[in-house]
Parts: C-alpha cells; structure tokens; sequence
C-alpha cells in the first residue's frame, strides 16, 4: 500500500504541530569542556592551522518545506521568543568580523520566512562589513519587491534549492504545494534584480531523485547558472540515513558527462567545498553555466575547512557534524551592558575553534549522527 505523503503550505505562517517537543536536543544539558587557545591566538583559527573565515548563520530553524533527507512531515520549531534578534545576529557578526571572518551566509530553515530580514542584512553590512553577505533559500517566497529590498539592504548574492525539475518528484521531495516551475521563476526575477552570481543546489538521494541529474544540468545551461550537486549526507531528523541511497560525485560526474563534456575549473578559493566544471561545448547564451560536486562523504574537505556555524538560538557549532556546541545566549542576552561581554564572546569564540574537530567521521564505524538536522544547523 503506498503512503501518500502530506503536502504542506508554503505561506510564511505554516507552521508544523505536534505531540513532539520541538529540539529536543536543544534543551539545557551541561556543555562539554572548552579546549582554551594559546594566549596569542586573537583571530579564529583551530588546532589544526585551518584559519576560519566564513561564517554560516542560522535565522530560523522553521521551513515551508518538508524536503524527506531533511525534515520530517510534524516537525516542530522553537518559540520566536527563543530565536536571535536582529541586533544579536549583527553584534555576533561584528564580533566575528573583528576576529577573522570574510564572509556570511545566512541560512535556516528558510530564512525568508523571517519579516525582518531585510534589517538582520542592512544591520550586518553596516555593523559587521563582511566582505560578502549570501543567502540560501528555497525560492518560495522571493518576489520582485523582496529580492529588490534585500539587494538594497546588502544582500550580494543568493543560492536556490531545487532538488527535481519535474514536478512529480519536485512534490514528492519537498512534501510542499510550492512547485519547480516557482523556484525558476524565482532565479530569473533574481537576475533581473541584479545578482549576477547565482547558484543552485541539489541533494541528490537515489532512488528518489537521481533521474534529475540530467535535468538540472541542463537548467544550469538553460540559465546560464552553477548547478552543484550534493552528497546525500546523514542530517535527516529521522535519522535514517542509508549508504545504499548516497550517489557518489564520480556517478554524479558520469551521469553529466554521458550528455555534456566537461572541463575542470580550477579553484582561486582553497578552502571551497565544491568541485566545479564549465561545460565544454556551452550555448552562446550560457557561456558561464557550469556544474559542480559537494562531496563530504566519498571527497572529504576536512583539511581546508573554514567555517563556523551559529544557530537562530545563539548556539555555535565549529562543524556541520559536530555533536558538541556551545551556547553564546547568556553573554549576548543577560550580560549585554557589560563593557566587557563582546570580548567575552570573542574569547569564547576563539576557544571553540580552536575546539573545532579534525573532521567528521561518516565513513568509520564510531561516527554519531548529530542530534539536530540540518534545518536546525544551517547549511
């Protein structure tokens, strides 16, 4: 008997309910021991000499989408209440800035569910003046006029989500009324805004969507955009993340390969997670269309990673995969007006990337599957 799965809204108020708690895992827990940095060390930089410029900041854990290797369909959220201020978000970016970090990439959940992003982007490009402010975002919500305030505020570039062009398997992955054809329509009202850099993600799970590598490759070509394909990865709420459903990048290269010569670009950013290719014979109209491979689990990037992670709630986590993280709410909320509490934070910061783990461990018998999904990290 076939489970006909649940088909969510994509208005900004749809939210899930459930005999559940929401995060369990983020209920008060004593935090493991800090590693405290050498006393020299006052930028962001782990044990391991990889220096952390890019920042991931989560803000909102809420999601109109339902995607099945992400979320599962009753999921629950934590009160607004619990969720970072826009002044918050700008004086941790400040922080972070001051200490090393380049770039931020806002993420959630889906991160245009909040009404004041416009003021968390303006607030953060002229408190933190990163060299660059990205937004990740599953297209639902970007109109004309939304895509306009963001670019005013200092949004400089965006990446979409789609996992399926055609829109049997688009429904089936996402559990949303949204559909594929939006999520277009959506990266073409963002060229006509301005951002000329735009890219597109893809969670590739076989068996579920791996017919659309083809497909998106040809989107990419269609739209003169960078398609990169990920890794299914195990970060799914349900914790049911199987190998035999992972198709590797060298499939994933082959697959594009059998239709579209492909030739490599080499990277100017070392700490990229992305293997990227131009299309050898592009369209006239596509001359940057290119594709790429994120591949944690079968090409580890461990050893160049750069990132920091913090959640909606003031959490910050030194890896995607890491199963410690260390909370900044009561430094930020209760010792606000201490002359000293942004220096705190910066040292407090420091000592957990120099906390930050040599890499995951996917791939070995010990690994532990973090207790938050990925909707509750950020991408």
């Amino acid at each position: 008997m076939k489970m006909e799965l649940p088909i969510l809204s994509v208005r900004p108020n749809a939210d899930a309910r459930s005999a559940r708690s929401p995060h369990a895992h983020t209920h008060p827990h004593a935090e493991p021991p800090l590693r405290r940095a050498p006393s020299h060390i006052r930028h962001l930089i782990d044990s391991f000499s990889r220096p952390i410029r890019d920042l991931r900041i989560s803000i909102t854990d809420r999601c109109n989408f339902r995607c099945v290797y992400c979320m599962e369909p009753d999921a629950r959220f934590l009160p607004h209440a619990e969720l970072l201020s826009p002044a918050h978000f700008a004086r941790l970016a400040k922080i972070c800035t001051s200490l090393g970090i380049r770039k931020i990439r806002l993420t959630g959940g889906e991160p245009t569910l909040r009404p004041d992003l416009p003021e968390i982007i303006r607030l953060i490009r002229d408190l933190a003046k990163p060299d660059e402010i990205a937004l990740t975002t599953n297209g639902s919500l970007c109109t004309d006029q939304s895509l306009l305030t963001w670019k005013a505020a200092g949004l400089s570039r965006l990446t979409f989500s789609l996992d399926a062009v055609d829109q049997s398997l688009f429904t089936s992955t996402t559990r949303s009324n949204s559909s594929a054809a939006e999520v277009i329509a959506a990266i073409r009202r963002a060229q006509s805004a301005g951002f000329s850099t735009i890219k597109l993600n893809a969670v590739i799970v076989r068996g579920l969507n791996d017919s659309q590598i083809l497909p998106l490759a040809q989107l990419a070509l269609d739209l003169n955009i960078a398609v990169r394909y990920i890794e299914y990865m195990p970060l799914d709420e349900a914790h049911a993340w199987n190998r035999d459903k992972l198709v590797p990048a060298h499939e994933i290269l082959s697959t594009i390969q059998s239709r579209h010569p492909l030739t490599p670009i080499p990277s100017p950013d070392p700490s990229s997670t992305s293997e990227n290719f131009l299309f050898s014979n592009p369209s006239t109209h596509a001359p940057s269309a290119s594709v790429g491979v994120i591949a944690p689990v079968t090409r580890s990037f461990c050893n160049r990673c750069s990132r920091l992670r913090i959640t909606a709630e003031g959490k910050v986590r030194p890896c995607l995969f890491s199963i410690n993280e260390w909370s900044l709410r009561d430094l930020l909320l209760n010792h606000a007006e201490s002359p000293d509490s942004d220096a705190l934070i910066a040292q407090r910061l420091i000592d957990i990337c120099w906390s930050k783990q040599a890499g995951h461990t996917i791939n070995a018998d010990s690994f532990q599957q973090p207790a938050r999904p990925m909707s509750a990290i950020g991408g």
